[in-house]
Formats: C-alpha cells, sequence, structure tokens
C-alpha cells in the first residue's frame, strides 16, 4: 500500500450565498474538500496519511469527519493542539467575488515536527488553505529531504490578513523560493496576476526554479498549464455541468487539485488528469460542505 501525505487545515466554514433570504451554511470546509475528492478519486493501492492539525476545540469533530473517508491509513488522525482552531466567514458576491474572514487559527508545521512525519510517504500534496502551514525555510527543508513527488496549491499564500481578519489578495513574498520547493504548484487565475503582466514569463520564471508544471484554475473556463523548456502551454476547456451562477464554488479549486493529484498517482496523462479535474470540480458546484461531499463526487446518493 502507497503512503500519500496530506498537508493542510481544517476550516470550519460559515458561507453566505448571493442570496441573501437564505440562511448561512456551516460545515468543514479547507482541507476536507480535498480529503474527500481524494478519497473519491484514488486508486485502491493508496492511502491518506493526514498531516493536518486542528484546535482542541473541534478535534473530536474532525476526527469524525476523518473516520468517515475509505482510503486513510489505519489508526490515522489530526494532529490536536491547544489553539483555536481555523474558522472562515465566507460572503459570495458573484460567484468569482467573495470576502473571506478567518479568526483563529493553528501554528505552522515546524521542520522537526514534520521531518519525521514524511519519512515512509511515497508521495505529499499540499494545500495552502490558511497560508500558514509551513515558511518557506521549512518547505525548503523538505524539499531536499523528500525526493518524491509533490504537488501544491500555493492558494492562501497569497492572501493577507487585516486586523478584523479579512483576507486581501497580494504578491507572494519569496515567490521563486517557493516554486521550487514542488514539482506541479497550483494557483488560480487571480493568483496568477499576482506574478506580474505577463504570464508565460511568470510561467517560465516558475520552471526555471525546479517546479516541472504549473496548473492554473481558470473557474467556468477550465484550467490552463505550463511545463517543460521551452515552455509549452494549452488551456483544457470546461465541460458542461452545473452553471458557476447557480452552485456553490466553496472548495472547487480544492477539489479540482485532489483529483489532478490522484490522477497523475495513477499513471494518468498531465491533459487527462486536468479534464477528470474540471468534472469533478464542476460537480462540486452542486453540493455543499464536504460531509457527505465524497459519494457525491462518485455519483452516489447521499444524505449530507
Amino acid at each position: 500500500m502507497k503512503r500519500l501525505g496530506v498537508v493542510g487545515s481544517m476550516v470550519w466554514d460559515t458561507i453566505y450565498g448571493r442570496d441573501p433570504a437564505q440562511p448561512a451554511v456551516e460545515e468543514w470546509g479547507g482541507i476536507s474538500y480535498s480529503l474527500a475528492a481524494l478519497d473519491a478519486t484514488l486508486g485502491d493501492d493508496w492511502e491518506i496519511v493526514p498531516l493536518v492539525k486542528v484546535g482542541r476545540d473541534v478535534a473530536e469533530r474532525a476526527n469524525v469527519f476523518l473516520r468517515s473517508l475509505h482510503h486513510v491509513a489505519p489508526g490515522a488522525r489530526f494532529v490536536e493542539v491547544p489553539d483555536a482552531n481555523n474558522r472562515v466567514t465566507l460572503r459570495y458576491y458573484s460567484s468569482e467575488r467573495r470576502c473571506e474572514q478567518m479568526s483563529g487559527g493553528v501554528p505552522p508545521w515546524t521542520w522537526p515536527e514534520l521531518g519525521p512525519q514524511v519519512t515512509d510517504l511515497d508521495a505529499l500534496y499540499l494545500n495552502f488553505i490558511s497560508g500558514y502551514e509551513m515558511a518557506v525555510g521549512t518547505a525548503q527543508l523538505l524539499r531536499r529531504a523528500f525526493p518524491m513527488f509533490m504537488y501544491a496549491d500555493l492558494h492562501s499564500l497569497f492572501l493577507g490578513k487585516e486586523s478584523d481578519g479579512t483576507r486581501i489578495l497580494q504578491p507572494l513574498p519569496d515567490a521563486p523560493a517557493w516554486f521550487g520547493c514542488f514539482d506541479v504548484v497550483q494557483l488560480n487565475e487571480a493568483e496568477m496576476t499576482q506574478l506580474g503582466d505577463d504570464p508565460l514569463g511568470a510561467a517560465a520564471g516558475a520552471l526555471a526554479r525546479g517546479c516541472q508544471t504549473l496548473v492554473v484554475t481558470l473557474g467556468a473556463k477550465g484550467a490552463a498549464y505550463f511545463t517543460g523548456r521551452p515552455v509549452r502551454t494549452a488551456r483544457i476547456a470546461a465541460e458542461g455541468g452545473v452553471a458557476a451562477d447557480s452552485g456553490d464554488p466553496t472548495g472547487c479549486g480544492d477539489v479540482f487539485g485532489a483529483t489532478v493529484v490522484a490522477s497523475l498517482l495513477a499513471g494518468v496523462p498531465l491533459e487527462a488528469a486536468l479534464r477528470v479535474a474540471t468534472r469533478m470540480a464542476a460537480r462540486n458546484l452542486s453540493f455543499r460542505g464536504a460531509t457527505g461531499l465524497r459519494d457525491h463526487l462518485l455519483g452516489k446518493l447521499t444524505t449530507a
């Protein structure tokens, strides 16, 4: 049995949709979307090893969610810490525009903590849900010590935090160093703009640092990738499904990335992996929260 380590943050989400008459939805978010998607798409020769810290205030509920998954390594648990868990309030103004406020927050991984956890893993998937999962120095030590496949969604590394917890898009400090830490890096379209006005030049710079492939999610337009030297690029169009304006886009990027990881680990070529991922992300639009999401992604009935 091969072992996939998953680094990220469990988040308790409060989601306000575009219709003010509808009540807020409270549900698991963050890395839970990725875990549900991995559970739906990983081959049976892989098991999930969560490298995720959770606050003591939600630890019991979080581990109930973890035990609902089928591909989790026997006996695996989240790492309980005394700090308040990450909580996020999302207010959507359109399918592409939202306000995000974060409170709480578990401490980042240090290398002395993380290093011993990765020695028996065969691959790593990192999703920077909070942006505080680890410092760039820890990521660099991880790259030096772990020669196996690593996929990272840099997402919230591009988000600053104001005094009231509101997240704001900003350029990524030490961006070249971050790109050098991972084999495949995922960004969304807004994050890509923070690298400069020349997408091809930014992609070439990322690939020159050691990253093999840069994947950019484009919402309803699908996804694009950059790979190789000279740089080769293409866009994978989104397929039919729930219209973005009628669904809940929360977690779509997380489902997308997890599906790409599972597909690549199964030996699926990159473009085919991206097509599968766009389909799964579109399917996520018609479901709220991560509880029961695995079955929904598999097309099964769920009572969640």
